[in-house]
């Protein structure tokens, strides 16, 4: 049996097909149109602490975006429905230039997390993973639950990471030191020259990552950064946010110094596909942008030194700070935190058995206040 298609038949079947198509998307739009779409004003709701909340748990640096990368992301998500290909490899080339490297050694994430997850799992291949007791760990307990072996080193009495205790704890089967610096939660920095000593003196087979998240907000960045040693140190990992001194965390855009051998392993296990194109936005607009980048360290600055201050107003002690956070002593974190969400404040519980520190974030400086009201109330005999 044949099966033969006329021309008037063809054009009969598909004038039938508009008629249905415009039918359809006609009773689409009116289904859209009556569809409980929340105004822009409550979109906005969404995002953010909630009204009333004084957010300082989440490391989040409320002054920002700046203006640039605001109207930047207004712009760029006019063109949300592309891919963002062209804005990686632009932002890629500005890191590069800022820091003297080629665009090989740049790898930009979705937020600094990304990339911390790809080292973590693609170097956790080569052996145990060597970190500090005491650290921000999600990203290498994201890779331990899927195979990965953690070695951790405990901290020394004052908190710090115990870079003699690392050393020593590095066996044939360590294949990725992971330090984080300024470290989080403790909110303090290692000596520049002492980890510069410390990791010229890790075997070249072992890689060494390095999370300088908070980096930009330290008294001496270019002193305390390990940037320099890139030239000279082929498996040295540099991780970098916007999420902290650029007030992007949920833009989630990072990036990844190396070397370019090691940056094509690591691109391998990255999660993202072509960037966000609001956060690339945003971050191209800020990133050169020092005059609001001075401005949000000093308000970030501010807000820190009214913590300490209302640390030593209720008795208490913290350790020295070089983050966007205070690791406050207290006699229990989880009843401060407690104590703290009746007045809505919110602020982190303990960390593991560190149950007598507190970590508590800047923010506002009216929030900050809503915090030393309740510290003072709740300490000061």
């Amino acid at each position: 049996m044949s099966h033969a298609f006329t021309r008037r038949a063809l054009i009969g079947s598909a004038t039938a097909g508009t008629a249905l198509g415009l039918a359809a998307t006609g009773a689409s739009r009116a289904a859209l149109a009556a569809s409980p779409v929340p105004p822009p004003s409550a979109v906005g709701d969404l995002f953010g602490p909630p009204s009333g909340l004084a957010q300082l748990s989440r490391n989040e640096n409320p002054f920002g975006p700046s203006p640039k990368a605001l109207q930047a992301l207004t712009q760029a998500s006019c063109h949300g429905a592309y891919y963002a290909d062209r804005g990686v490899a632009y932002l890629t080339d500005m890191i590069a230039e800022r820091f003297g490297l080629a665009p090989d050694n740049v790898i930009v994430s979705s937020g600094s997390t990304e990339v911390l997850c790809c080292a973590s799992m693609a170097l956790a291949e080569q052996g145990a993973i060597l970190c500090p007791d005491l650290f921000w760990d999600t990203t290498v307990t994201y890779a331990e639950k899927k195979g990965a072996r953690l070695k951790r080193v405990p901290l020394a009495p004052d908190m710090g990471i115990d870079l003699a205790a690392m050393k020593a704890a590095i066996t044939p089967d360590v294949g990725l030191i992971h330090i984080c610096n300024p470290n989080n939660p403790t909110a303090m920095s290692l000596d520049g020259d002492a980890l510069r000593a410390f990791i010229r003196g890790v075997d070249p087979a072992i890689t060494v990552l390095v999370d300088e998240a908070y980096m930009e907000l330290t008294a001496r960045p270019e002193y305390t950064s390990m940037v320099d040693l890139l030239a000279e140190r082929e498996k040295l990992i540099i991780c970098r946010t916007f999420s902290k001194i650029y007030g992007m965390a949920g833009l989630r855009l990072g990036y990844a110094l190396t070397s370019p051998a090691m940056a094509e392993k690591l691109r391998g296990y990255l999660m993202s596909f072509g960037g966000n194109s609001a956060g690339l936005a945003a971050g191209i607009a800020s990133y050169q942008d020092e005059a609001f980048l001075s401005y949000s360290k000093a308000r970030i600055l501010e807000a820190r030194e009214a913590i300490m201050d209302a640390v030593g107003s209720a008795g208490l002690t913290a350790l020295p700070s070089d983050a966007s956070f205070v690791y406050v002593k207290v006699p229990d974190a989880d009843a401060l935190k407690a104590e703290m969400a009746k007045a809505q404040v919110a602020i982190r519980p303990a960390y593991g058995t560190w149950t007598h520190y507190s970590r508590v974030s800047t923010g506002r400086m009216e929030d900050v206040a809503r915090y030393a009201e309740v510290l003072r109330r709740t300490y000061k005999a």
